[in-house]
């Protein structure tokens, strides 16, 4: 069983073998002697890569569920040293910024623990892919998952006080169409960005396009492009309140913003009952409320006309 998993997550046999200090036939023939116990196929080979088939993605999330039990039984677990590792996916610019602060000191509490992180703006399928935890900044559709919600997300519109002070305060989202805006998904000259056109009396949202003149796929870069003063940009509020605090970025439109979004962490209730995921989660929840708190504290008041 380990390794078949080192050698779907390695990408190969021979990735797998080099790992464990094991021939290439033995992992083969460790390989051989899984499928012939399943009585089907596990893995697909190419010369390119490794895929698992629907036989093996059951077969390998119940192996990472059976070693990772083991582990917690290995000499020293019982003592308190905590053994094991994790596998956490979250997108990109959240995962640097919010996620990576708490694991970087939940592996400095834990020294015998070990982590891989997955960033990634898609959504990651936790089975298929092997992933223990994921953090989903959006509502989640009824699933066997098990969600715990950490704070609320906020799309936010802002510029430089450069560019404001230069092309003028938009008063209604309706005035975006004369700005210049930074579009983040680079599919073309136009964007919807949705608004609340009742400002929070019950009426539906209401999309509004945008002219982009620039669009790009990377808030991070899109982000920058606002500080210099080409424009005005919508972000997450995680993504600008630093700049908002520091006054390098001004909030507009606030009237209109949307509801906020939850931040959850999704997992599998079943691996999270003991081990390495109940003590990540146990350490993350409360971290990232704070943190969520702090930033709702930090947001800068929007300016005014």
């Amino acid at each position: 069983m380990v390794l078949f998993v080192s050698a779907v997550e390695d990408g190969s046999l021979a990735a797998a073998a080099r790992t464990h200090g094991r021939s290439p036939a033995a992992v083969t023939r460790a390989v051989a002697y899984l499928e012939r116990h399943a009585g089907e196929a596990l893995l697909l080979r190419s010369t390119r890569k490794l895929s698992l088939t629907a036989a093996g993605e059951r077969h390998v999330a119940i192996w990472r569920d059976v070693l990772a039990r083991l582990r917690e039984v290995e000499p020293g677990s019982a003592s308190g040293h905590l053994h094991g590792s994790i596998v956490l996916t979250a997108p990109e610019l959240f995962g640097r910024l919010k996620v990576m602060p708490v694991l970087e000191t939940f592996l400095r509490q834990y020294p015998h623990v070990a982590a891989r992180v997955l960033m990634d703006n898609r959504v990651v399928d936790l089975v298929g892919d092997g992933v223990d935890l994921a953090v989903r900044l959006a509502p989640l559709p009824d699933s066997t998952m098990t969600a715990i919600w950490v704070g609320e997300v906020r799309a936010i519109v802002c510029a430089s006080p450069d560019y404001v002070a230069r092309s003028g305060l938009p008063a209604t989202p309706h005035d975006l169409a004369r700005h210049d805006c930074i579009g983040l998904n680079a599919e073309g000259d136009g964007e919807l960005w949705s608004f609340d056109m009742a400002q929070g009396q019950g009426a539906p949202l209401r999309s509004t396009r945008v002219r982009t003149r620039l669009s790009i796929n990377n808030a991070a870069a899109g982000i920058d492009t606002a500080l210099r003063g080409h424009g005005i940009i919508r972000a997450r509020c995680y993504q600008v309140a630093e700049h908002l605090e520091t006054g390098r970025l001004v909030r507009l439109l606030s009237a209109f913003e949307v509801p906020p979004t939850p931040a959850q962490l999704v997992f599998h209730p079943d691996r999270a009952r003991r081990g390495v995921l109940r003590a990540f989660i146990d350490h993350a929840v409360p971290t990232l409320r704070r943190e969520f708190l702090r930033l709702a504290a930090s947001m800068a008041p929007p300016l005014s006309k």
